[in-house]
């Protein structure tokens, strides 16, 4: 649970939020979003015993109005909603999902992956310790004009 709470406390979520959580598993990132932070939860996940494992804990913690997974292939799921989308996967689906985030999520929307980054972009902050890395779309470029560095300040 330090990854989780460090991944949404770094991408500051909060009450306004919807977040997404690609590969959702049983749910912790869901029910911590919803319950300690106050955010819209939505995870989705491709193995229909971890979906209904989720729904259960969800349940269990009163959360449905606030958190859902969905059975599915988040390659297939518009994240278009998403303010906060958070990260568990591999280097190789990292990379594929880049160029989806960028069409996709709306500037100012926030990555969160844990362990691996994504090529091409510059992490915004960068936790080398917990291995949690966030980008911010639509404010940055990295290496090719994709999102993910802060632009240095003009001042």
């Amino acid at each position: 649970m330090k990854a989780v709470r460090r991944m949404l406390g770094m991408a500051e979520v909060g009450p306004g939020d919807t977040l997404y959580d690609l590969g959702s598993g049983d749910g912790r990132f869901l029910i911590a979003a919803a319950r300690e932070l106050g955010a819209r939860a939505v995870g989705i996940e491709a193995d229909p015993l971890r979906v209904a494992l989720s729904r259960l804990r969800i349940r269990a913690a009163g959360l449905q109005g606030m958190a859902s997974v969905r059975w599915g292939n988040f390659f297939r799921v518009d994240l278009g909603e998403a303010s906060v989308v958070t990260i568990y996967q591999s280097q190789g689906t990292n990379n594929d999902l880049r160029a989806k985030l960028e069409r996709e999520l709306r500037p100012g929307a926030r990555v969160v992956s844990y362990m691996f980054t994504f090529d091409g972009w510059e992490p915004a902050e960068a936790d080398e310790d917990s291995n949690v890395y966030l980008y911010v779309i639509g404010r940055s470029r990295g290496r090719g004009g994709a999102p993910g560095t802060i632009q240095p300040s003009l001042k």
